[in-house]
């Protein structure tokens, strides 16, 4: 126990508590968004459960990772059709593709009910048609697919399970503290629900380019990166990522603001 009270450990824990909240926020907007799907009256359990099972679930994948990182890293194909797709693809290569492909599907069908809808009531009855055994589910496989990416980062950081253990389970306190809340929010801001999906949609992208260099990231060989049509799949970085939520969220707010202006000013001038 003694080992583990060292100031590297104490310095390590801090960063990798930083590092799964940076990265944990596009995984608290998917549970906040998804969870309305599940009927009203269980979707703050469906939150908590979704949350802790995920959590542990993380914690084992984490173990896993540990024990077999050099298994999960070895390319099990190697595609060499020149000038169409070249590269290696691991296990880690087909997390990043299913997550990123489901994410993009969730968000653009989303977004599409969101345009044929015409009353705000009715939107609101549809969300809750899913169970809330499946919504848990979801929020468990996206969470896990989420984490993949922050489990491989904070192995970078440290390979010692008890701080690796306590940063997730400290994350996911925190995203229990804050679940209800996120939620809460958009459904008093509906706009912000559409600026949401469209986060998500760029989150899906980030891990479809995750996937081009998975294999080649943890064999460091950078030959096996996946080309599409002679172009190297090169992800979007994360400065890049949060540089992108930040213009979109300030777009948003300006044009709440600038369309209530305008609202006020039409009122006003209709009494006269």
């Amino acid at each position: 126990m003694a080992d583990l009270l060292t100031i590297e450990n104490l310095g390590n824990l801090i960063m990798l508590c930083f590092l799964q909240a940076v990265l944990g926020f596009d995984n608290l907007l998917y549970i906040s968004i998804e969870s309305q799907r599940a009927p009203v009256a269980h979707q703050r359990s469906v939150r908590f459960w979704g949350i802790i099972i995920a959590v542990v679930l993380r914690v084992v994948l984490l173990f896993i990772m540990v024990h077999l990182i050099d298994l999960l890293a070895e390319p099990f194909y190697i595609f060499a059709w020149t000038g169409v797709i070249e590269g290696a693809v691991n296990f880690a290569t087909c997390v990043f593709i299913i997550g990123g492909i489901f994410i993009m599907y969730t968000a653009v069908k989303e977004i599409g009910h969101m345009l044929t809808i015409e009353h705000l009531g009715d939107d609101i009855s549809a969300k809750s048609g899913k169970s809330a055994v499946r919504v848990v589910m979801l929020i468990v496989m996206m969470n896990l697919v989420f984490s993949f990416d922050s489990v491989l980062s904070a192995l970078a950081i440290t390979d010692v399970f008890a701080i690796l253990a306590t940063a997730i389970i400290l994350s996911g306190v925190a995203m229990l503290l804050l679940a209800d809340t996120v939620t809460e929010f958009l459904k008093k801001n509906r706009m912000y629900e559409v600026l949401g999906l469209f986060i998500l949609l760029i989150v899906g992208v980030v891990l479809l380019g995750e996937a081009g260099q998975a294999a080649a990231h943890a064999m460091h060989d950078d030959t096996m990166a996946l080309h599409l049509f002679g172009y190297e799949l090169i992800p979007m970085s994360k400065t890049t990522f949060y540089f992108s939520v930040v213009v979109l969220v300030a777009v948003e707010v300006l044009q709440s603001g600038y369309t209530r202006k305008l609202n006020a000013q039409r009122r006003t001038a209709a009494r006269h």
